[in-house]
């Protein structure tokens, strides 16, 4: 599903995010996270907001942060407290960012049970001992997994999904868990990025009456205002590059398969798949080693993957990369032209060329043309792995038709703004047997994948193709939805390959990604291509939690 936004005038915004703080009560869970109204903090968050940061963790990469902790400066148990005061500045008070939308209870304890292996000189890895937020809708013990939906407040997974025990199994500290667009912004057409019933809505650390995008805006708000030191988003179409892209941060789509997805609520297991959001490249690549060691656990895609998963992503990582590369930079995507991101993709061409690229123009020659086959896969696949989900993970709610009947009871809460309009669509579809599903299922792969991106690349004898990502972040309208500019991954999505947004500059303030993607299994060409790039443009800034960009 492309990735969708909203964009509020300030007094409905603020009707809006009341309404949702009326049902902190019904999100259960270890210390929830009661959304606030956004008027509320434009009277409370100076502009140019800058929080206390006794421990230097703002903007401090992974690295650094372990080496702190393995030269003694630094103990796990003391950086989680640190990004928990920085959740409780900046989340609940401040400029109330609304990111994260619970806590893991037994995050200190883990923490100080990381550092005494330290001690005891068994450290687990790169990641050992550093806090991590994810996603809500990946199973993390003891939290609450709601996909935002207070259908699922009560919800509590027996066992974590096989990607977050590879980060425990890593040595990650999990932090807590982050607001998202409810069920990953697949309920209705005119959706509100950022927002759910049971979280509210997540706020943009760069301008707080701009979208965060979604699915992943929890992820992305949080990573950018460094409340945890790297996060974990998914993605079908967009909802982790939209969210990295619009918050000045790094994404990664992995190819669909190196990640497993058991454990995680569905919408498509044809594009499905979870990822790393990170403010830099290095430390996304040194995330993905962590999670695409996970388990398959069940997930068809991470099973046939095997032999991909060994990879070091890090070690693959090559500040030399762009010189005698081959990129091509897609015209023709749809994204909407501003001028500073015009200008910032000329920097950026002479950037690459003179790092030794080579970049043509090129054109997709399906572009667009899986789009309806595309939402006829996603609604038969989001039926049919949703009920699984549910009756697997012994939900509360065990159908769609549950699901539907609920939120018509709850409509004042949970419908305040939109309706369900996907939900009774998906609700129609019959079996993955059918005829209409397997015809749409293979064009829109091929038209994406094999007569699209496979066919464009052998054609230029490119290693990768780049294009803005999106437009600038748009402002919050709950009356009218996202004011969504248009997205240049989509074939990438839909054929199930990889792609990476890397900041690229600035719009008035607002962050502007470039993405790269490549064929399947192309994911360490990719980071290292992007980690190059990074490297000569520098182009990340950290946010100031402004109130609004409006004169």
């Amino acid at each position: 599903m492309p990735a969708l936004s909203f964009a509020p005038r300030p007094s409905a915004l603020a009707f809006a995010l009341a309404c949702a703080c009326t049902l902190a009560g019904c999100a259960s869970g270890a210390a929830p996270r009661p959304p606030q109204p956004i008027a509320k903090a434009a009277a409370q968050a100076p502009r140019d907001f800058v929080p206390g940061d006794p421990l230097r963790i703002a903007e401090t990469d992974t690295a650094t942060l372990a080496a702190r902790m393995a030269g003694g400066e630094l103990t796990s148990a003391r950086l989680t407290q640190a990004y928990l005061d920085r959740i409780a500045a900046l989340d609940d008070a401040g400029p109330q960012l609304n990111a994260v939308i619970e806590l893991n209870p037994n995050a200190l304890s883990e923490a100080r049970a990381l550092d005494e292996e330290r001690k005891a000189g068994h450290p687990r890895g790169p990641l050992h001992g550093i806090p991590v937020l994810i996603k809500d809708n990946i199973d993390a013990t003891p939290m609450v997994n709601s996909a935002g939906s207070l259908a699922l407040a009560t919800h509590r997974p027996k066992q974590d999904a096989p990607l977050v025990a590879a980060l425990r199994k890593a040595g990650a500290v999990i932090l807590g868990k982050t607001n998202l667009s409810e069920w990953a912004n697949f309920r209705s057409d005119r959706s509100i990025s950022g927002w759910s019933g049971r979280g509210g809505l997540t706020r943009n650390p760069y301008a707080l009456d701009r979208s965060a995008c979604g699915s992943s805006s929890g992820t992305g708000a949080a990573i950018a205002a460094s409340l945890a030191a790297v996060g974990v988003g998914t993605e079908t179409d967009g909802s982790i590059l939209c969210p990295s892209a619009m918050n000045g941060l790094v994404g990664f789509k992995p190819s669909v398969g190196l990640v497993s997805r058991a454990g995680i609520v569905p919408i498509s297991h044809s594009q499905d798949t979870a990822g790393p959001m990170a403010r830099s490249v290095a430390d996304a690549a040194q995330l993905l080693n962590a999670l695409a060691a996970a388990e398959a656990g069940g997930d068809s895609a991470a099973q046939a993957a095997a032999g991909q998963h060994a990879q070091d992503f890090v070690a693959a990582l090559d500040a030399d990369a762009l010189h005698g590369a081959r990129l091509g930079l897609l015209q023709g995507t749809g994204v909407k032209t501003h001028p500073d991101q015009d200008a910032a993709l000329q920097r950026t061409l002479k950037a690459l060329r003179e790092a030794g690229a080579t970049v043509i123009d090129v054109r997709l020659p399906t572009q667009g043309k899986w789009d309806a086959a595309e939402f006829e896969v996603l609604l038969y696949e989001f039926k049919d792995g949703l009920q699984r989900y549910l009756r697997d993970s012994d939900a509360p709610v065990k159908t769609l038709d549950e699901l539907i009947a609920f939120n018509r009871a709850n409509a004042a809460r949970e419908m305040p703004f939109f309706g369900q309009e996907l939900f009774e669509q998906a609700a129609k579809k019959g079996p993955l047997t059918d005829a209409a599903y397997r015809k749409a299922a293979a064009q829109a792969r091929s038209l994406a994948g094999a007569q699209g991106i496979d066919a464009l690349m052998k054609k230029h004898k490119l290693d990768a193709l780049i294009a803005p990502a999106t437009a600038p972040a748009f402002t919050v309208d709950p009356v009218n939805g996202d004011a969504f500019g248009g997205s240049s991954w989509g074939a990438a999505a839909v054929a199930g390959y990889p792609s990476l947004t890397v900041p690229m500059g600035e719009a008035h303030g607002l962050p502007l990604g470039l993405v790269f993607m490549g064929r399947r299994w192309d994911d360490a060409k990719l980071l290292s291509l992007g980690y190059a790039y990074e490297q000569i443009a520098q182009a990340r800034t950290a946010p100031k939690y402004r109130v609004t960009l409006s004169p």
